[in-house]
């Protein structure tokens, strides 16, 4: 761990902070949505550390670095609790950022989508896709392992996903190629190589451990075929973030904000999101708005200096 002086995370005196949102990139977007949808009282910080993106393909020590200054400019800002919606992030860099900022609410995205991904199997034969450090850090498999000890795990890296994701090749031969390589093994048919076929796993439950994931989910679906179930962390972590702030009196009023609370359906109420990145205003807003589901201009985009 970095041996800076590490930031005071006592809770904010403001009478309403906002939430902190941070991920490597734009991809953590679709945690925001969620989470403005599920809180539509709240306002927001989101910080994408694009300068420095990818995460999942960095060391671990790496990993923890950034998150942890990533999340020194949102408390700095006064949040009143942080959600990590980066799945390399929450893997890798979670013990770290609960040893500094003990006093806020942490919640990242690991452990609300391994609690869906038990619950929705039938057979406790369960399949991660993410990336190459999320997968290697193993902490979806301890997680689910923890919830139930039987389940049979198999975990694929799918880097190539975030490139196509923020390429917006979403759909079309390119997609259905890519999922087809990387996930064909996952559910074993009678072209499938002998290996799986001995091995016995067929996944009935697949966890989209990297927030990119879910912008391919029409070509993942078309590999994996109807009857397997998708989960995906963004609307399983904005119930748990509620459930935990309401249990710590955290929740803000709806009566506090009137504006706010006729905008509940979506994050398309600019005033209650503030956009910051590492690089790339434009880049960010291009992209951003596939993932957050509304436009965003680059004069929304607030670059900061980690």
């Amino acid at each position: 761990m970095p041996n800076d002086r590490p930031i005071d995370a006592r809770p904010p005196i403001a009478a309403h902070p906002p939430i902190g949102v941070f991920d490597s990139g734009v991809g953590g977007l679709t945690v925001l949505a969620a989470l403005c949808a599920r809180l539509p009282h709240e306002q927001f910080v989101y910080l994408g550390d694009t300068a420095r993106l990818p995460y999942g393909i960095k060391s671990a020590d790496t990993v923890v670095r950034y998150a942890l200054q990533a999340a020194d400019v949102l408390v700095r800002r006064g949040v009143k609790a942080l959600v990590i919606a980066c799945n390399t992030a929450s893997a890798v860099a979670l013990p770290a950022l609960t040893e500094r900022y003990g006093a806020l609410p942490l919640m990242g995205v690991v452990e609300p989508g391994a609690a869906a991904a038990v619950a929705a199997s039938r057979s406790g034969q369960i399949a991660v896709i993410g990336t190459e450090a999320t997968v290697r850090g193993g902490a979806y498999q301890r997680a689910i392992s923890r919830r139930q000890p039987h389940a049979r795990i198999r975990a694929v890296a799918c880097q190539l996903f975030v490139a196509l994701a923020e390429e917006g090749w979403t759909e079309g031969p390119i997609a259905r190629a890519t999922a087809e390589r990387y996930l064909s093994a996952l559910v074993p048919r009678a072209s499938a190589p002998a290996a799986d076929a001995v091995a016995g796993f067929v996944a009935d439950t697949l966890v989209l451990g990297c927030t990119h994931f879910p912008m391919l989910r029409g070509a993942i679906r078309e590999v994996m075929g109807e009857s397997v179930r998708l989960v995906d962390s963004a609307a399983t972590t904005a119930e748990a973030t509620q459930v935990l702030l309401q249990a710590q009196g955290l929740l803000r009023p709806a009566s506090a904000d009137s504006v706010a609370a006729r905008s509940a359906a979506c994050a398309s109420d600019a005033a209650r999101v503030r956009l910051l990145a590492t690089d790339g205003a434009e880049r960010f807003a291009a992209v951003g708005s596939r993932f957050l589901g509304r436009g965003i201009a680059p004069s929304e985009v607030e670059l900061v200096d980690l």
